[in-house]
């Protein structure tokens, strides 16, 4: 979080401003300043964070691998956000972490974080803000129950081949660069956008107004 990301520009040696790395030859001068970084993506030991079908064809497998990298996720390009492991500034980025609308009663779970993650990304994305993953991990040793996961995430598998695709192509107004309006107006295209797919997307697109609502009446805005 302390350190620039670098996402118009892929660095092969990953995160240049680490001890014993830097941009190798080839990187634009012009991009190594990079950009602030929004958000910080941690990975995880032993239980691998996986969707209900691959834990039920993998019940015993285990991450052994602990990789010492740090990578900016590139510009235009979505990740499975995981919020195990996660850090932002919610100065910059904070309004467009609403978790999704998800639990008891609703027809689709665990993919609150993701939703955020795509959301955020694309904010990011048009504010020219990084997104980074990798370092540091956490250990996850509670494994969820993969029949359980398969109830709650069913549809969710079937609808995110519309959601990824929705938000790969979702733009937002050029001159808007208040996170609060960005995320606004991501919901009103949230609710014409995927609302045909079911209509818990016209609810979800109320709550995440409703949750700038909320964020705006707990975060007042400074005078200059």
């Amino acid at each position: 979080m302390l350190s620039p990301s670098t996402p118009f520009f892929f660095n092969t040696l990953y995160d240049p401003y680490r001890e014993g790395t830097d941009f190798v030859r080839g990187y634009p001068f012009s991009l190594r300043d990079g950009v602030p970084t929004a958000l910080s993506h941690g990975l995880w030991l032993n239980i691998p964070d996986y969707d209900a079908p691959t834990q039920m064809v993998k019940p015993r497998e285990r991450n052994t691998r602990y990789v010492d990298c740090v990578m900016t996720v590139p510009k235009n390009t979505l990740f499975p956000m995981c919020g195990m492991n996660l850090c932002f500034d919610r100065d910059l980025i904070g309004p467009a972490l609403y978790f999704g609308l998800m639990g008891e009663g609703q027809p689709i779970g665990r993919y609150d974080d993701m939703w955020a993650g795509w959301c955020t990304k694309v904010i990011c994305d048009h504010l020219g803000l990084g997104c980074k993953t990798g370092l540091p991990y956490v250990w996850h040793s509670k494994a969820s129950n993969p029949f359980v996961n398969l109830r709650k995430e069913y549809k969710g598998i079937f609808w995110q081949e519309e959601m990824i695709p929705f938000f790969q192509n979702l733009t937002l107004n050029k001159e808007t660069t208040d996170v609060c309006e960005l995320y606004l107006e991501m919901a009103e295209k949230v609710r014409s956008g995927l609302g045909h797919i079911d209509p818990y997307f016209t609810k979800l697109a109320d709550g995440m107004i409703a949750w700038i609502h909320g964020w705006r009446q707990l975060n007042p805005a400074t005078k200059a």
